[in-house]
């Protein structure tokens, strides 16, 4: 028996009094869509999705779902890759996607005002208008919204020198399953007035509460940028670089790693390739560096040129103009794309110490050597987070399944063995929350069931992410 209510009749038409009824959707074809982000293989059944207009509107959502104890489940540009955003239990899907006005943009304290449906490419262009900057560009920054990169504590290439979406975010409306609306937090850039709940909030999957408006940092634009690629003879000798790179002194705002056959797929999904001289390379590190003054900038980027061939380069290649450079990034945005066209996969989103990038990539090449199975790994090496990508290529679905029951656990615990952790950016949702034993002590579980009960008692908001099943007393 189901610990949750059922979407009614009744309750359908509630909704629609709240919403509107032209925001209350039933259809099985537009439910489908709803029930899946962009995590492999994974379907969810809505029984009912709903799109607010505003926090008011929401808080009744979470009010006569609390009531009817049905499963909500909170849902931005559904850009996901952990089942984040994935209905497991059926229930309501409540979509941010009317809700999506830059309410501020405020220079003078240099912090902006938004609601969760906002998509971060849209913020972004907005605030370069006033010469500001947000600095978290998830690869899907075209199409993801703020909500959802406050929820999965996104983070992306320039992480590495301004930080990940916590370091951003200063205040937070919210609204609890009971229906009542936290204010926590605001345009401050020091409060420690009691415990951080914007700090908690920030990478709670939707498991906690729904974010219905965000107030975030800006910064100053960087007007200069300088695009460098860096061949490498192997993919260990490029992954020692990096650590080189940030030994000497310099914090490039951009540090990716690029093996040869990640390069590849992602050249032929777009149509386009890198020079000659990276094609051919094992592996590549591309980097960038930024600032104010142009001289400044070409300063940095000639050292960082000549701190790579001594390094063991091969060689080091510079973008031409912003157009060349943004075409570059053009195939290192795809590669998430090009590797599903591979085929089934699973994805570990690891990090690890910036330091043991080359201990990690030879561990995951020996897992799955070991298992039969290939591997398409890539990232952001500058902050030690590796998307390694397990592809199933001619295995039958039953060996399939058995590879990864034993593939990905073994991957996982020899990256924490390695200091390192689950996931660097992408969440943990349903796909790896059996996963978090590995990580997590049974205190520190304890803790974060704890957590939840004190948010929402009765289970409701995401239930079936982030944390695993207790297991039974012995």
């Amino acid at each position: 028996m189901s610990a949750y209510g059922s979407v009614t009749p009744a309750l359908i038409d509630t909704l629609r009094a709240v919403v509107g009824p032209d925001h209350v959707l039933t259809d099985p074809e537009e439910l489908a869509v709803l029930g899946r982000d962009f995590t492999e293989d994974l379907q969810g059944r809505p029984d009912v999705a709903v799109a607010p207009g505003c926090t008011a509107e929401v808080a009744e959502v979470l009010r006569l779902a609390s009531r009817e104890r049905v499963p909500v489940v909170a849902r931005g540009g559904g850009t996901g890759l952990s089942g984040g955003a994935v209905p497991l239990e059926g229930g309501i899907v409540l979509s941010t996607r009317r809700m999506n006005r830059i309410l501020e943009i405020d220079r003078e304290n240099l912090f902006a005002v938004v609601q969760p449906g906002v998509i971060t490419q849209t913020l972004q262009d907005a605030v370069e208008e006033f010469g500001l900057f947000y600095p978290p560009d998830p690869a899907s920054k075209g199409s993801c919204a703020i909500g959802g990169n406050v929820a999965e504590c996104a983070g992306g290439p320039r992480c590495v020198k301004y930080g990940i979406t916590r370091d951003y975010v200063t205040g937070l409306e919210a609204v609890l399953p009971s229906g009542e609306v936290l204010r926590v937090g605001g345009k401050l850039l020091k409060d420690v007035t009691g415990y951080d709940l914007v700090g908690l909030l920030v990478g709670s999957e939707g498991t906690l509460a729904v974010v219905t408006e965000v107030t975030l940092k800006l910064i100053p634009l960087p007007r200069r940028v300088r695009t460098l690629m860096a061949p490498f003879p192997s993919l260990e000798a490029a992954a020692s670089a990096v650590g080189g790179i940030f030994q000497a002194g310099i914090v490039p705002s951009c540090c990716e790693l690029l093996a040869r056959a990640a390069l590849r797929v992602a050249e032929e999904h777009v149509g386009r390739n890198f020079p000659n001289e990276v094609r051919e390379a094992e592996a590549t590190l591309l980097l960038e560096v930024d600032g104010q003054r142009e001289e400044d900038v070409d300063r940095d980027a000639m050292a960082l040129g000549e701190l790579c061939l001594q390094l063991g380069a091969d060689d080091v290649l510079l973008a031409q103009s912003p157009a060349h450079a943004r075409e570059l990034w053009a195939i290192r945005r795809a590669m998430g794309e090009a590797v599903k066209a591979q085929g089934p996969y699973r994805e570990y989103d690891v990090s690890v110490p910036r330091a043991r990038i080359p201990e990690a990539l030879r561990a995951i090449d020996e897992v799955t050597a070991r298992h039969g199975v290939r591997h398409l790994s890539y990232g952001h090496a500058g902050d030690g987070n590796l998307h390694v990508n397990v592809l199933r290529d001619g295995l039958s679905p039953e060996r399939w399944e058995a590879v990864l029951a034993a593939c990905g656990p073994e991957i996982i615990r020899r990256i924490v063995a390695l200091g390192g952790t689950i996931s660097g950016e992408h969440g943990i949702g349903c796909v790896q929350r059996e996963l978090m034993p590995l990580r997590l002590g049974p205190a520190e579980l304890r803790l974060c069931r704890a957590i939840k009960q004190a948010f929402d008692p009765q289970g409701i908001l995401n239930p079936g992410k982030l944390l695993p099943d207790e297991a039974p007393a012995s």
